[in-house]
């Protein structure tokens, strides 16, 4: 009976299907470390789990390692797997298994993933295409990038995610602002990067023993910064059905290149990459988790499976078996219009109705909520239809409907 570690410091609705994807799996044992108390968890998911550890910090490794031991010695054996599907936790994941001797990504592998500057000195030494970049350290490195490359650019933690606390830069100005809010340093870098212009996709693929077996394709429409930086506009993910499309060649030998150098195992992993104007290629950044913003929902209803099910047998028995594309799919993401809390949404029970068999998932925005502050919004609506056409147009009413006020 393999024996499943799961780190979750937050019991959040996503990472909840991750853990209930390991838990629901026959003959394997599962135990669970987290920061949030297990009274949080759903009854039925609780009864599943074999063991649970509560953590003051759910991101520690020194924690997350005196937890995994704790397990260990309950069940009177080893761990033969720790598993977790948030960004953050990679590298403390990989400290904990190089600890402890658990099989998997060790930390200085995982250290190429989530340090965006060093993931880019990899790829850049093999060859593959990403953006001119620069790990800024005062504010001397940065504008020494930016005279050297110029403007626009992006300054973003070397240990971001989901495009938090990215800056666009249109001149120096921007760049001293910027600096003055992160204020890199030699223990907190960061990284300036050109900025690339062009058609924003993601390549999610699954790897077993260092090789890719699969993957699936995103377009975002539009890319993530733009809609940070441009508070009106809402965001879509399309998947669009025709991943195997020739004008996808050229992205899958790199991606599938870029993941052999950074040194993803098995797993699965999230790249996001841009197609410019001329037709070139460029890799942004790849994490080694599972992707964000509903799209592992978006896979699932594309190839009509259960893929946290898929990621739960692949990350704890190392199974995987591909699935058939049968749907193109898509969500669009509803953001709030203006400042304060939510007031109203407008035209969302009409698009529905215009809609209707395509919806297969929904969100509602509530009334009186705090608005987030991610691109992502406060509720989304997911379509599923046989042709991509279709899905993209269903989008395209959803967003130019919809309209979160508030206020």
């Amino acid at each position: 009976m393999p024996n499943v570690v799961f780190a979750a410091p937050f019991f959040l609705d996503t990472t909840l299907r991750f853990v209930d994807a390991v838990a629901s799996l026959p003959g394997v044992r599962t135990g669970l470390i987290s920061q949030d108390p297990a009274e949080k968890l759903p009854p039925a998911l609780r009864a599943r789990l074999d063991a649970h550890r509560r953590i003051e910090d759910g991101l520690d490794p020194q924690r997350i390692a005196d937890a995994t031991r704790a397990i260990a010695r309950e069940w009177g054996g080893r761990i033969d797997r720790l598993v977790g599907a948030l960004e953050q936790l990679q590298v403390p994941l990989g400290e904990v298994r190089d600890a402890l001797g658990i099989e998997g990504m060790g930390a200085e592998t995982a250290r190429n993933f989530r340090d965006k500057a060093r993931m880019k000195e990899v790829l850049s030494r093999a060859g593959l295409p990403c953006a001119r970049h620069a790990r800024v350290l005062d504010e001397r490195s940065a504008l020494e990038f930016a005279r050297e490359v110029g403007f626009p650019a992006v300054l973003k933690p070397v240990a971001g995610a989901g495009a938090k606390s990215t800056y666009r830069l249109s001149g120096p100005e921007d760049l001293r602002a910027a600096l003055a809010a992160t204020r890199p340093a030699p223990e907190r870098p960061a990284v300036i990067e050109e900025f690339v212009t062009g058609e924003e996709y993601s390549f999610d693929a699954v790897s077993i023993h260092g090789r890719a077996v699969w993957h699936s394709l995103s377009h975002y429409l539009p890319a993530p910064l733009h809609v940070v930086d441009t508070p009106w506009i809402q965001w879509c993910v399309l998947v669009p059905r025709e991943i195997d499309h020739a004008r996808f060649d050229d992205i899958r030998r790199v991606a599938f290149r870029a993941l052999e150098v950074l040194g993803m195992d098995t797993g699965l992993s999230h790249m996001e990459w841009f197609r410019r104007p001329d037709g070139r290629i460029m890799i942004s950044e790849v994490g080694a988790r599972p992707p964000g913003a509903q799209i592992t929902s978006l896979i699932s209803y594309a190839h009509d499976v259960d893929f946290y099910r898929s990621w739960g047998r692949l990350v704890a028995l190392e199974s995987f078996e591909p699935p058939t594309r049968r749907f193109a799919a898509g969500c669009a993401y509803l953001r709030g219009q203006g400042q304060g809390r939510i007031r109203a949404v407008h035209g969302l029970e009409q698009a529905l109705r215009e809609l209707g068999s395509l919806v297969v998932e929904k969100r509602s925005p509530r009334p009186g909520a705090t608005p987030s502050s991610s691109y992502e919004g406060d509720g989304y609506v997911i379509l599923r239809h046989p042709e991509t056409r279709v899905v993209e147009e269903g989008l395209r009413r959803l967003i130019s409907t919809v309209r979160v006020e508030l206020g």
